[in-house]
Parts: structure tokens; sequence; C-alpha cells
């Protein structure tokens, strides 16, 4: 299981702000991983982490023989590309989804029976800056706001054991909240900001049914991004 660093997270910020900057320009091969390392003063396995995150929001692409380009989003394709699921060697993305339909909907169960007016705040504030986010395309931190949203969700269930089993499977769980990200329409990721709201309200009501309904069309649409029907 790979874990996300705050060093590789912090790198990938930094690089997905040179590429906005226009200092990595688009269709542009990257520096070496070497000379990107000593440039950024990080150690090479953070650096690459760094840069897994990045191809799979789909702002650089790794070419066997080639090296690293910054995608050209004028040329990009239209369709989910799986070459980039960085588990395929483990398990494929539908079962992953299928796990999380399984997984979130029992927890967003649990969720309406325990959260607290503050755990809706929580998630509230957590979407508000997914949102924003967005706005200004740091896909980043987009990201990271719909991780925070789904792993406060599986906090609040009633049973230690199935948050346990959430967080011992979260790197996969994180991976499909990335890895639509490069096929996400701008009418699309307002649909996913509406649908976390319809999350919170069944939530802050305490309706378990509505709830589970909700986290399920949640991700259902999600892997429709990605390429994936469940």
């Amino acid at each position: 299981m790979i874990d996300r660093t705050p060093v590789s997270q912090a790198v990938a910020r930094n690089i997905q702000s040179l590429i906005q900057r226009g200092e990595f320009p688009a269709g542009e091969r990257l520096p070496s991983q070497r000379f990107l390392a000593e440039q950024l003063g990080v150690s090479r396995p953070s650096l690459r982490e760094a840069l897994m995150t990045l191809e799979t929001l789909g702002l650089i692409h790794t070419y066997p023989g080639r090296g690293t380009f910054v995608v050209d989003h004028t040329s990009a394709p239209d369709v989910p590309d799986s070459s980039t699921w960085r588990y395929s060697e483990r398990f494929a993305m539908q079962d992953v989804f299928e796990v999380r339909m399984l997984l979130e909907g029992q927890l967003a169960r649990h969720a309406a029976q325990m959260a607290t007016a503050d755990d809706i705040a929580v998630l509230i504030a957590a979407t508000d800056a997914m949102e924003a986010a967005w706005a200004r395309q740091d896909l980043i931190a987009n990201v990271e706001e719909d991780l925070k949203f789904h792993r406060h969700v599986a906090s609040k269930s009633r049973n230690p054991l199935l948050s346990q089993h959430y967080e011992q499977v979260a790197a996969y769980l994180a991976e499909t909240q990335r890895q639509p990200i490069p096929f996400t329409a701008v009418n699309r990721m307002a649909e996913s900001i509406a649908e976390h709201r319809a999350i919170i309200q069944a939530l802050h009501t305490r309706d378990a049914d509505v709830a589970e309904a909700a986290m399920h069309e949640h991700i259902r649409n999600t892997a429709t991004c990605a390429g994936i029907s469940i």
C-alpha cells in the first residue's frame, strides 16, 4: 500500500503550479527525475509519488523510452485511458468501485445515525473547498477536499471494524477519486458537488436509506466518468 505523504502532495502541488504558470509548457518534456528532485529539494521517491499523482490527474503523461511530458489539453483524449490505473497489476478499477459501493454505502448509513452538527459543518466546509478548488483548477486541492469528505463520512461509523477496513483500502479508493478528473466536464463537477450536498442533507436529517442511496448514486456517477459501469 502506497502512502501519499504530505511531502509528495506538496511536490505535486508545486509541479502543478509550475505547469499552470507555463514554466513547464504544454507538450514539453519535463526535466529528468534526478534534476527535478534536486531542483525541488526532495527525495526521488517523493518525486515519483508526486508524478504518479499528477499523471492520474491528467496533467502529465509518461511515454516509455521518451520521458514524461506535460499534457496538451487541446489535443487530449476525451475518453478515459485505463493505462494510467496504477494498481492494475493487483485489482481492476471496476473491482475497487464495486468495493466503494458496498463499503461507503454502509458507512453512509452509519453516518446518518452518528453524525453531529460539527460533523455536518466539516462536510460542508470540505465540499465548499472542493468546489472553490475546481473553480481555480487546483486539481490537487480539489481531490484532497473530496478525500476529506469521504474519509470523514467513513469515520462516523458505529462499527470500528468497518472504519478500519476503509482505512486499510483507502489508497485504492482515493485513486478512483483521482482517476476521473481528466475526463470531468465542468457540468459533471457541478453535479458531483450537488451529490455531496445531497449526502450531507441526508445525514443532517438522519435518513439512513436516503444517505445510502445518495452515496451509491455519487459513486456510480463517478465510475461512469472513469469509464466504468457498475
